[in-house]
């Protein structure tokens, strides 16, 4: 239940509830620094185990912590005399600005390197954990090519403390949020685990649908094996190229468009004049093409058109292929280059050393030979991909919406903006 009759006091740090309390970091917690160990110290699988940055294994919007593979022997603790953490802790990089709310103890003892620090809070409060997350320390950090973080800094940080009852109820309304945040991650990658073998095998023709489904002789041709009555052809047999030159108009803004990496789709670009792209040779989009950056194409930089596009530009290193619509259908060509297999052709076809002198060579790309069904069984393995792709798109956007939904309730809660009711 919420409780918005709410009277307030003005404090250093703005507004809170007058029945809240305002204290400094250094009040609810102690900041223990880590340590560095030699290098010969480190290892084996007895010991106090011994966290690094690289275990925090941190990326945007997850809070990981790997489990660790270093140990360091009780000898050498006695001989640094050093207190292992035996708390439930809140831990993050000296630099940067990785934090590992701990919500599940890593170890019972544990110690960490000289890159990390910890604060450890007198006693158990989960809520002081999302607050540690709601302060972004990235504003408390000193300024530099990244963020670095001193224990003495962060112990002068003020903070709003309801009672514990109070702090218990919030931080058990944010982790309902967490606990239903990791649901619908691991269902999204279960989702993208099934896909991944589902991809495999419907490219192949292991799992074919009995619509389609004859004697199923599977043969080995041309470095794939698939059904007898597969097709292997040259992409130059299957696809044409479109161009259609575009001659800029100096006062024209005209629309670009740019291709992700790790097949992420297409993206637009802000507009340009006409004049700002002088004698570029631009193209106009076809819709239904499939369509790739040669510069990156090693690297799944691969899309199809839409009418979207119809009125957008791109240059000469974003050539467009469209399908015979007889013998090649533009989704399961898109789903064919989406795979590994696929992935790894784009390479074959893009000669050279790494990044910019990776460049897809266009006469090599139309020399790929791809499997190829009959064009029916083309479009229903496309359609049965595609499934899945709807799937993972609505568990994406689940993610979003419950990030954004506890992203707002801490913003109200832990401001004492909304109250929890603390009485029956």
């Amino acid at each position: 239940m919420i409780n918005n009759n709410i009277t307030y006091i003005q404090t250093s740090i703005g507004l809170i509830p007058s029945d809240w309390e305002l204290k400094k970091l250094k009040e609810l917690g102690d900041f223990i620094s880590g340590n560095g160990f030699p290098i010969d110290e480190q290892g084996g699988n007895t010991g106090i185990p011994f966290y690094k940055v690289s275990d925090m294994n941190l990326v945007r919007n997850e809070n990981k912590m790997t489990v660790s593979n270093n140990y360091v022997s009780d000898e050498q603790i006695k001989k640094m005399k050093i207190k292992p953490i035996t708390r439930d802790a809140i831990i993050f990089a000296k630099v940067g600005a990785a934090i590992y709310l701990e919500r599940k103890r890593i170890a019972k003892n544990f110690v960490i390197d000289n890159n990390m620090m910890a604060f450890v809070p007198f006693k158990y409060s989960l809520f002081l954990k999302y607050y540690f997350d709601f302060l972004k320390l990235s504003k408390y950090a000193q300024t530099g090519a990244l963020p670095a973080y001193n224990a003495s800094d962060l112990k002068s940080i003020k903070i709003r403390v309801p009672n514990d009852f109070e702090q218990q109820k919030i931080a058990s309304i944010l982790l309902t949020w967490d606990n239903a945040i990791d649901i619908n991650k691991n269902i999204l990658s279960d989702l993208e685990i099934i896909k991944k073998g589902m991809t495999i095998n419907v490219l192949s023709g292991k799992i074919r649908f009995k619509t389609f489904l004859k004697d199923n002789k599977i043969s080995q041709r041309n470095g794939y094996t698939i059904p007898d009555d597969w097709e292997i052809k040259k992409l130059s047999s299957v696809l044409e190229q479109i161009k259609k030159p575009v001659k800029p108009e100096k006062d024209t803004l005209y629309k670009q468009l740019g291709i992700r990496s790790h097949t992420k789709g297409i993206f637009y670009k802000e507009s340009v004049t006409g004049q700002s792209l002088g004698n570029k040779s631009v193209f106009a989009i076809e819709p239904d093409c499939f369509i790739l950056n040669i510069v990156f194409a090693w690297e799944h930089a691969i899309a199809k058109t839409s009418v979207a596009e119809l009125d957008m530009i791109v240059s000469h290193r974003f050539p467009m292929y469209k399908p015979l619509a007889s013998k090649l259908d533009l989704d399961y060509l898109l789903f064919f280059f989406k795979s590994n297999k696929g992935k790894d052709l784009l390479g074959l076809a893009s000669p050279g050393g790494a990044g910019r002198n990776k460049t897809l060579g266009q006469k090599e790309f139309l020399k790929l030979k791809i499997p190829i069904p009959p064009i029916k069984e083309q479009k229903a393995i496309a359609l049965f991909l595609e499934t899945y792709d709807s799937e993972i798109k609505l568990h994406q956007q689940k993610l979003q919406a419950l990030r954004l939904q506890k992203k707002g309730l801490m913003q109200q809660l832990l401001t004492g903006k909304v109250r929890v009711k603390t009485n029956n």
